[in-house]
């Protein structure tokens, strides 16, 4: 690892705000990082503890060496590859934070659409919600704090992934969570009203065609077997038993998966099939629900 000494060698020594952020664009470019610009703004916004619009109207701000030293050892890994997450050691979630690490899979933009998506529906007050390979939390925890009144457990087969949601479910204060270990339905009771799974549907095969900062995620939340729905398959007929009779199933998929993950829910008995695209119009939550055979007349 680079000492202190390395990363005062990371160049942004020069004083305003505006000095900083070209130079340290022009560090992680030279490192090959992608909207590097952007990077370095959020790292500095992050620093200043303001938003990156407020930037701008602080250009001409001189930076002391309290406030550099932080930026410089920031710069220094994210031009390592570490993922700005990562860096930040935090994310922003539906308008909140969450503490995010190399313990659990980075949020998705596509997750925060899938929340804002389940929010949006008409639903009573008093459901019992799960989410399925909760990862950080962000997905289950964003719903209990939204519907204070439903009961929401959140599972994970990973430990890690556990600690890190348990830290963000207390730092947010929210007390209609509570946290499963359970290798999919294994340690799962009861049947909910209604359940949400971003499981692992990466394929193998891609595994060497992605990028240094998605391969700082787990691999044991990327990768869903050859096809990448070895995952899928074993959870969508477990969760048909552990749904309530009426109960909906929403899931985020790969981007070429809907008419198989399609397929998967029909033959486990789903009704109601259909597959929401996220904001790319990729076809990417599909939503299905549990008929109540009794009322069918």
């Amino acid at each position: 690892r680079m000492g202190a000494h390395d990363a005062r060698s990371v160049p942004i020594r020069m004083s305003t705000v505006l000095e900083t952020i070209d130079g340290g664009t022009r560090y992680l470019e030279k490192r090959g990082i992608e909207d590097a610009r952007r990077n370095m703004q959020i790292m500095v916004a992050h620093q200043l503890a303001c938003t990156r619009m407020q930037l701008y109207t602080q250009f001409e701000r001189p930076l002391g060496e309290s406030e550099l030293l932080p930026l410089r050892e920031m710069l220094k890994r994210r031009g390592e590859g570490l993922p700005l997450q990562h860096v930040l050691g935090v994310v922003s979630f539906h308008h909140r934070d969450f503490k995010s690490d190399a313990r659990a899979l980075i949020p998705r933009p596509e997750t925060e659409e899938l929340a804002e998506w389940i929010l949006s529906m008409p639903m009573s007050d008093d459901l019992k919600v799960l989410d399925m390979g909760c990862g950080s939390g962000v997905l289950g925890l964003t719903l209990a704090a939204e519907r204070p009144s439903w009961q929401v457990t959140l599972a994970d087969v990973s430990e890690d992934a556990l600690a890190l949601t348990k830290e963000n479910a207390e730092a947010l204060g929210i007390g209609n969570a509570r946290l499963v270990r359970s290798d999919l339905f294994s340690a799962v009771e009861g049947e909910f009203d209604g359940i949400v799974a971003n499981l692992p549907y990466v394929p193998e095969i891609e595994r060497a065609s992605l990028s240094r900062e998605v391969m700082h995620d787990p691999a044991l939340a990327l990768f869903g077997g050859p096809d990448g729905l070895k995952v899928i398959r074993r959870f969508v007929p477990e969760a048909f038993q552990h749904l309530k009779p009426g109960g909906w199933l929403v899931l985020e998929i790969g981007h070429d998966q809907a008419s198989q993950v399609g397929e998967i829910l029909r033959s486990s008995g789903f009704a109601d099939i259909e597959v929401k695209t996220d904001l790319s119009g990729v076809a990417r939550f599909p939503f299905a629900r549990r008929r109540d055979r009794k009322s069918v007349v």
